[in-house]
């Protein structure tokens, strides 16, 4: 059977890290003397890099007294190596000497424990690494480095309050091939004030995340909605120079009969009203994201979420199909819609649109995966646009799908029997979220898409961390037990998309990640609801789906299974404290 997927309400996005050769520093310890038995540390320097630019990730190991407050020290052996975005410390650099001192939920350290900080940085001519640090004034590391085997494992968590000191700009009109990197992402104040009144929410509220415009009335900002915010465009725009941004995201999100399947994030606009979309919703935004004031800046838009694979799965003849997704095929609303959102926005040269491709457990089956891919294309192409205009593609938007399931792969067998047998699988040629995207990269480059798009995966909400992640293979009795006692993404069902219980946030937002991957993002913002619990009458357009409802059974869509769903929950894009607190709690790599 295959598995249908929607989402709902307001999601957000992210950036961090460069392609290419990945060398790692050493771990070297220094011999105790008596001039160190009080701080004495290990220091792991690794960095990713690329022309003119790196990524640095440096683990702080204290074998000394306990610390409260460090500050860390370290020499550039190249002149023209400098740092210019950091994250967990504050930086300073003066030639070549770098400081980085400890952020208040960092800065205790007792003997034995290890904290993790890092920065992007750039070069000229060669990028050696550092050979000896201190640490509170205390050489503490030194020696030669290593190659590693496997790239670092964590993440950078946050990136800073303060604005880079020189954030790279476009040359006007020149698209660079990856918008996320070498620039810090916008940090919604929205958002992070929300996040910052969580206990524990400052960990990662200065993480980017994407901004929702899913009425034509966010536009200009929204100040008495549960969701959206005060903020328009020009204010988060105007926002993101204050901050020194280098990129900014948007989640373009008002389709005429939006979410033709759905029910929680239904939009305002009917099947046949794609004049209003473009002369309301799309000119507007185009007209303020051409303002040669925001030039400096990558404006990465995220067209359209949950719409045009719709049009495969979720019409007549389909498992649920719907007559509303029946009406927008029939009448282009959708293509139309689309390719007149790339058309009109992909003509500013500093704005990088990102088309909306599911995720595997809706689109993984053959029967799913190529005709998508079809549709993206004649999309692509409607409405006077082209694939140029298409920089790349993002899957699991707002979803949960498990970036990657580390102890079964698709290709396993149990009692000779294919793991495409288990139930959870269900002949799915997919199990995880990184091989779909990839997989479905290429297929998009066959279709006739320009062979540098790159692919985002939306990593919000999807590292299913805590008590409950599975540390090795499940049993071999069957090929259900070994999938269900092994993999990571603990859903009741591939199906269920509404304010999952156990979920935890994911990887955190950074560019480069892997093959074909642009970067890992947080578009949906974690601790925006998906959907309410029960029907609660509002005044924005949200409506009610039994898929939020955790009392719910199911239906065909999820194979008839319950619906995983949190209880107490608001209106899609509201704030839902007590799923913002399991999502921290659950957080993978934890925080």
């Amino acid at each position: 059977m295959n598995v249908w997927r929607r989402l709902s309400g307001p999601r957000r996005a992210l950036a961090l890290t460069g392609a290419g050769a990945l060398v790692a520093g050493g771990l070297v310890t220094l011999p105790v003397t008596a001039a160190q038995a009080a701080t004495q540390c290990d220091v792991a320097y690794t960095t990713n890099d690329w022309q003119g630019g790196f990524t640095a990730s440096i683990t702080i190991k204290n074998l000394g007294d306990p610390v409260n407050g460090w500050t860390l020290g370290w020499t550039f052996p190249n002149s023209s190596q400098r740092v210019q975005q950091g994250w967990s410390a504050t930086y300073t650099q003066s030639g070549s000497q770098v400081t980085a001192r400890s952020m208040s939920y960092n800065g205790s350290l007792g003997t034995g424990a290890s904290t993790t900080l890092g920065f992007n940085g750039s070069w000229s001519g060669s990028n050696p690494k550092p050979t000896s640090f201190t640490l509170n004034g205390v050489t503490c590391n030194g020696g030669t480095t290593t190659p590693p085997t496997d790239p670092p494992t964590d993440p950078p968590t946050d990136p800073p309050t303060d604005p880079p000191t020189d954030p790279p700009t476009n040359p006007p009109g020149q698209k660079v091939d990856n918008p996320y990197v070498g620039v810090r992402g916008y940090v919604n104040p929205e958002w992070k004030a929300k996040a910052d009144a969580e206990p524990g929410g400052s960990r990662i509220s200065n993480n980017p995340t994407a901004v929702w415009l899913d009425r034509i009335a966010a536009i200009n900002g929204t100040p008495n909605s549960s969701s959206n915010g005060a903020f328009g465009v020009k204010d988060h725009l105007d926002e993101a120079l204050r901050q020194g941004a280098g990129y900014i995201q948007f989640v373009i999100y008002n389709l005429p009969g939006r979410d033709c399947s759905a029910l929680a994030s239904n939009g305002e606009l009917g099947p046949d009203e794609l004049p209003r979309y473009k002369s309301e919703y799309i000119d507007p935004i185009a007209a303020i994201q051409g303002n040669s004031k925001y030039s400096s800046l990558r404006i990465i838009n995220v067209i359209e979420i949950d719409s045009l694979p719709n049009l495969v799965t979720n019409t007549s003849g389909q498992p649920g199909g719907t007559v509303m997704c029946d009406t927008v095929k029939a009448n282009g609303a959708y293509v139309n819609g689309v390719g007149y959102a790339l058309a009109k926005l992909g003509a500013i040269g500093n704005v990088y649109n990102y088309i909306d491709a599911g995720h595997h457990g809706w689109l993984g089956w053959d029967s799913n995966f190529g005709p998508s891919a079809e549709i993206l294309k004649t999309a692509a192409v409607a409405s006077g646009s082209t694939v140029n205009n298409v920089h790349g593609f993002i899957t699991n938007t707002a979803n949960y799908s498990a970036l990657q399931e580390p102890y079964f792969k698709v290709t396993d067998n149990v009692n000779g029997q294919t793991v495409r047998q288990s139930k959870w699988v269900d002949w799915n040629y997919y199990v995880d979220e990184l091989s779909f995207a990839q997989a479905f990269r290429t297929k998009l480059v066959s279709l006739g898409f320009n062979s540098n798009i790159g692919m985002l995966i939306d990593t919000s909400r999807n590292g299913w961390g805590g008590a409950n992640r599975p540390t090795g293979p499940g049993a071999t009795t069957s090929v259900d037990t070994y999938v269900n006692g092994g993999r990571v993404d603990r859903r009741l069902h591939l199906g269920n998309w509404c304010n999952q219980a156990g979920a935890g946030l994911g990887e955190r937002p950074r560019a480069n990640p892997a093959t074909g991957i642009d970067a890992y993002v947080w578009v949906k913002p974690p601790g925006e609801s998906d959907g309410s619990s029960k029907e609660i009458p509002n005044n924005e357009g949200k409506g009610f789906d039994r898929m939020c409802d955790p009392t719910y059974g199911g239906n065909a869509r999820n194979g008839n299974n319950p619906s995983g769903a949190l209880p107490d929950a608001p209106i899609s894009g509201a704030w839902f404290s007590a799923q913002f607190r399991e999502l921290m709690q659950n957080a993978y790599p934890a925080l």
